[in-house]
């Protein structure tokens, strides 16, 4: 595995990244509480490229910078200063939940720096269950002492089928860190409070981001039985940009782990429609 790299970011925080191959540059941008492993499954499935991912402040590696400063504006300012810091001036952006957000607030604000955006389980509009969802375990350590016990626990989650436990305990390793006195979160707790202003604030229409993309390179992956992402939102994304590669990937909630081979092909496909 490529060594973890660090840059700071204008306020001086020390966030980390990994930038592996060339070619093509693809930044991978994770979700809400997770890491740049996130995109582990998904690399043996990629073609020749320039493979960028980061931890968010207050998540993985990178420093822990407090509720205030755990946006979404403020994650896509690092995320340009990421590609500032590497010399990248543009590069195609995979966005899963949370880093999809990211990826539409840059193709609707700097435009210039992005080539295309494909967004995985996550549109501009996200249903109240999901949030609801999130909103009861963001910030609080989950329950046991071990990751098996934990991959336990995360092999009954609702909406994914024919998932190994193998599997499970990669997600376990990877939501949790074991210690001897018990797990805990590999991000700042303060993440809690950062998403409940957002979930208790009034509602943001992210409409006219999405319309912003118009004429850049689009593509949607949705988890089937995602509670995040309706069938009604996919509709209407479609609807407005006919163009824009889809698939449904069976057996999934929120979110896909990006191996299955319906999001291999068409992440896949929008990488070659880039080359």
């Amino acid at each position: 595995m490529t060594d973890i790299s660090h840059f700071r970011a204008e306020d001086g925080a020390r966030l980390a990244y990994r930038d592996q191959g060339a070619g093509l540059p693809l930044l991978c941008l994770p979700g809400l509480t997770r890491s740049m492993a996130d995109f582990d499954y998904l690399i043996p499935h990629l073609p020749p490229l320039r493979l960028i991912r980061m931890d968010y402040r207050g998540r993985g590696q990178s420093d822990w910078t407090g509720a205030a400063s755990y946006t979404v504006a403020q994650e896509a300012k690092d995320a340009l200063g990421l590609l500032d810091h590497l010399g990248v001036d543009k590069a195609a952006i995979l966005g899963t939940s949370r880093g999809g957000l990211i990826g539409m607030v840059l193709g609707a604000t700097a435009r210039h720096r992005v080539l295309g955006l494909c967004l995985n389980d996550v549109g501009p509009e996200i249903a109240r269950e999901g949030l609801t969802r999130i909103f009861d375990y963001v910030g609080r350590t989950p329950a046991g002492r071990t990751h098996q016990g934990y991959a336990d626990r995360l092999s009954r989650t609702p909406g994914f089928d024919g998932v190994p436990m193998s599997r499970w305990l990669e997600e376990a390793r990877k939501l949790a860190v074991e210690t001897p006195e018990g797990l805990r979160l590999p991000y700042d707790p303060a993440l809690r409070e950062a998403f409940l202003a957002a979930f208790e604030g009034p509602p943001v229409d992210l409409w006219p981001l999405f319309d912003a993309l118009a004429g850049l390179p689009l593509a949607l992956i949705r988890g089937a039985n995602s509670d995040l992402l309706t069938p009604a939102t996919v509709q209407q994304m479609r609807a407005r940009r006919p163009d824009m590669a889809f698939v449904e990937v069976p057996g999934r909630a929120h979110i896909p782990f990006l191996d299955e081979p319906e999001a291999v092909a068409l992440i896949r496909g929008f990488l070659e429609g880039m080359q």
